[in-house]
């Protein structure tokens, strides 16, 4: 079993934020790095457009995917400098253009690429986590569920979200922003809600996989509010010029500013940063570096962020990449963890949600776990709801209306 531990909160020491960027309904607040993580380097590796991947996971189970892009990881460990490594989409000297979907086969989400280098697919790697959520189904074969809720658990289990290009305003935002020089990251804010937070561990990489936002994925919340919120208000930071006789005091002013504006991107920020509860799974040990993937405690009053990181032996963040669920995300998970914790029994689950057989039976049938419920208790529930619904007189057999 893999070895877990609750994490209280991601920390972002070492990083200063910056003044954000606006671009319609997209804010981007860049994570400056005054002292580069220089051993460990990302880049990109492309892969083509009508690549279709195939991780094997494991003896008997896959997970299929469209995967744009995985990072590669390169590290030391005698402290000298990694170089990171370019890539090309195909060789130049081949002719002909690919014709229909290829497949591609993968053995692991986190790979070897080489002695010290390592591949992983980004996003994909938290959201394997999250689909893995009680994937086994029950531990115990209640009458209540069929048999391919026993044999198969909750295979096949999907999830839907909407790539960069489908977020209204992203692709010109990344366009216009301006880069910083220490810039090593980003949170991206869409209507000012917190959308994702991006951290590598040095300038040129960022640089470099700053056009890959666009090709990640974000949650079904994120694609709504660029729809429904065209714009947001620019904050600007206004100095006190009574206060201003010397270029001390000026200092003073703009030292101010920039801790008021790194307050409130705390503030912003905290349902991710602040958030008490989450649990961190190791993936894979990079020489000091460890590459772990995050789940939160599926509050349903919170956000709750799903994500990955490469962590130094101190503790210090060289990556981050993250997403926001959506509420029905969210309430899946919810009331997953709820049934696991209960070892799957219906009556106990309803009891500590507050709900009764009826209740809970509906609640997996809206969030798409029907199909783990026998037919005859999943009809006879969605009919008592139709008949409380419509009502005690429509109810009566022979009723004519006039």
């Amino acid at each position: 079993m893999t070895p877990t531990a609750p994490v209280h909160r991601i920390d972002l020491a070492g990083l200063t934020v910056a003044p954000g960027q606006t671009w319609g309904a997209v804010r981007l607040v860049p994570l400056l790095r005054s002292v580069p993580i220089t051993d460990l380097r990302l880049h990109a590796r492309l892969y083509e457009p009508d690549e279709l991947s195939i991780v094997h996971t494991g003896p008997r189970s896959a997970y299929v995917s469209y995967v744009p892009h995985a990072y590669v990881a390169s590290w030391t460990t005698d402290d000298t400098p990694a170089a990171a490594y370019g890539t090309q989409l195909r060789d130049p000297a081949a002719s002909g253009a690919p014709t229909g979907i290829r497949l591609a086969f993968r053995r692991r989400m986190a790979r070897r690429d080489g002695r010290q280098r390592l591949r992983f697919l980004p996003l994909h790697l938290a959201m394997e986590g999250y689909l893995a959520l009680q994937f086994g189904g029950p531990v115990i074969a209640w009458q209540e569920w069929t048999r391919h809720a026993v044999t198969r658990g909750l295979s096949p289990r999907v999830e839907a979200s909407y790539t960069g290009t489908a977020i209204p305003g992203l692709d010109d935002a990344l366009r216009v922003f301006e880069i910083h020089p220490d810039q090593c990251g980003m949170v991206l804010y869409v209507a000012d809600t917190l959308a994702a937070a991006f951290v590598v561990s040095h300038p040129d990489d960022y640089r470099a996989l700053h056009p890959t936002l666009l090709q990640d994925f974000y949650g079904e919340l994120i694609f709504q509010y660029a729809h429904l919120y065209p714009a947001v208000p620019a904050f600007t930071a206004r100095l006190d010029d009574t206060a201003v006789a010397s270029v001390a005091d000026l200092r003073a002013q703009l030292a101010r500013a920039r801790a008021d504006w790194a307050a409130f991107h705390t503030v912003m920020a905290g349902g991710l940063l602040a958030a008490e509860r989450r649990t961190v799974t190791p993936v894979y040990r990079m020489g000091r570096f460890t590459l772990s993937r995050f789940l939160p405690a599926l509050d349903l009053g919170t956000e709750n962020h799903i994500g990955e990181m490469i962590t130094d032996d101190a503790g210090r963040l060289a990556y981050l990449k993250t997403f926001r669920l959506s509420a029905a995300q969210s309430r899946r998970g919810h009331l997953l963890s709820h049934l696991a914790a209960h070892g799957w029994d219906l009556d106990a689950t309803a009891t500590a949600l507050g709900t009764d057989r009826r209740g809970i039976t509906l609640r997996l049938d809206n969030a798409g776990f029907g199909y783990l419920l026998r037919p005859d208790i999943l009809h006879a529930c969605r009919a008592h709801a139709r008949l409380t619904r419509s009502g005690p007189d429509r109810a009566r057999p022979g009723r004519v209306a006039g």
